[in-house]
């Protein structure tokens, strides 16, 4: 399939147009960078803990703040969640502590401050047991203790089978929540003994605790640098790969071209207040991949055209090798753009920030190969007169390439 046939664009002639463009998009990025002294790194590379909360409503973020601050916290970041996909993720939030001390241990004593603030804010019952966040395993003990249906010593089955009936209607059909007692009076023998047990013996907090991630300094430092190593070591092999194959100009020209999308895509990332996290890191590698492969394409496209276009100034060449992939580029990348922008609006908050990165990289890793990695190798063959630009295009076997293409 081909969008344009024909296609005769003068790309290198509007290289000024593609320099300003990147230059201006690298200011603001990098502005906002510095402004917020330094990229907004994830629990995964700073340490600490990440507690995430659902509510039963709008979540008192002020006073959960001041409730940190006063527990010794005051900088403890909250952030307000939310899936499109979960209706019940509206009112959830995420607090995040950093470590007060290097020591891994710290971490247990960071969840309970959590929990405290939460309780002593919103003012719930700590003298009982709460139900939203109980697990099946206590419910149907309490239920066989408790024995509200008047079964007998033979009622560990029943009760079993009713206390995970329980936590199903509260995880399944009210995300985690429970405001009223009577809400459960639809599961099977949640008869009124039953509810009234359970009230005389739980409480109900307004919020659950849905999860929570915890790093500890040392390693979180560890898996900043790997994801450092890991990144440069994808792009010296690829510059070694591209150098071997074409010639090292070519190479060198499409690390900086990969190196000005993960740069550009860095400074987004701090402009629209994401965090970089592993999964993070996991799509700029995956963007340096597919940055580098569009940028090969049309390296392969120079290379055969210049057996052909001996003559024919080098811009010219490229342009036209440009213009020969211009529809391979707009069916890959347009359908990569979209696979990504739909899992950015629907992938849920886990995967949000790395489809964000995504949506970025592939836009700017997309203009890239021909804005800035073919814009590279021509001024460089104007540089050096043509020398390491011919891709070893004299060679025997491509001498019978261009003679029979001539006849």
């Amino acid at each position: 399939m081909e969008f344009f046939k024909s296609v005769n664009i003068d790309w290198m002639s509007k290289v000024k147009y593609f320099v300003a463009l990147s230059l201006l998009l690298l200011a603001v990025g990098w502005i906002s960078v510095l402004r917020s002294h330094g990229l907004d790194y994830g629990i995964d590379f700073r340490g600490g803990t990440l507690v995430y909360v659902r509510f039963a409503s709008t979540p008192p973020l002020d006073q959960i703040r001041n409730g940190l601050s006063a527990a010794g916290f005051p900088n403890s970041s909250i952030k307000s969640i939310s899936d499109i996909s979960d209706p019940n993720s509206k009112n959830d939030i995420v607090i995040g502590l950093e470590q007060k001390s290097q020591s891994d241990q710290s971490l247990d004593s960071d969840r309970q401050t959590i929990l405290g603030v939460l309780q002593k804010t919103l003012g719930s019952d700590a003298s009982k047991s709460d139900f939203n966040s109980i697990s099946t395993s206590d419910l149907a003990a309490y239920l066989i203790q408790k024995d509200p249906l008047t079964l007998g010593p033979t009622s560990a089955d029943r009760y079993n089978q009713l206390a995970q009936e329980l936590i199903d209607a509260r995880n399944a059909d009210r995300g985690g929540i429970v405001a009223n007692f009577d809400e459960l009076k639809s599961v099977d023998g949640a008869t009124q003994p039953v509810i009234n047990s359970l009230s005389s013996g739980f409480s109900l907090a307004p919020f659950t605790i849905r999860n929570v991630d915890s790093v500890g300094p040392t390693v979180g430092g560890q898996l900043r640098r790997q994801a450092i190593f890991a990144t440069l070591y994808a792009l010296g092999g690829m510059l070694v790969y591209i150098a071997f194959r074409f010639e090292w100009v070519y190479g060198a020209a499409a690390v900086i071209a990969v190196f000005h999308d993960v740069l550009i895509t860095l400074g987004f990332f701090s402009l629209f207040h994401y965090e970089i996290s592993l999964t993070v890191i996991a799509a700029l590698l995956t963007l340096v991949g597919y940055s580098m492969n569009d940028t090969i394409v049309i390296f392969d496209r120079v290379r055969e055209d210049l057996k052909i276009m001996r003559r024919d100034a080098f811009p010219d060449v490229v342009n036209r090798a440009i213009n020969q992939t211009l529809s391979r580029t707009i069916l890959t990348s347009g359908l990569t753009f979209l696979t990504v922008l739909v899992l950015y609006v629907l992938g849920g908050q886990a995967l949000r920030a790395f489809a964000f990165a995504m949506v970025v990289g592939v836009i700017v890793g997309t203009y890239s190969s021909f804005g800035i990695a073919a814009p590279i190798v021509v001024a460089w063959n104007k540089y050096s007169g043509g020398k390491g630009t011919a891709m070893r295009a004299g060679s025997a076997a491509d001498t019978r390439t261009v003679a029979a293409a001539r006849r």
